[in-house]
């Protein structure tokens, strides 16, 4: 009988690409969004700086 190596969790070679660019480009843009922040406190800024950090942590974790 043929073992089908089909696994369920495996993700698809473009979504391991696009997590690996995301990774190099979200801490400059975190920094420099913390930055901008503390110079120019809006709520967008901070909306974003918070979505930045949650992205950069999900990242490092590996939950995405």
């Amino acid at each position: 009988m043929k073992r089908n190596n089909f696994h369920k969790y495996k993700y698809r070679p473009w979504f391991i690409t696009s997590r690996r660019i995301a990774a190099q480009f979200i801490v400059p843009f975190t920094i420099f969004q913390f930055i901008r922040t503390l110079f120019l406190p809006t709520i967008l800024d901070v909306l974003l700086l918070i979505i930045f950090l949650a992205i950069a942590v999900s990242i490092y974790f590996d939950i995405i």
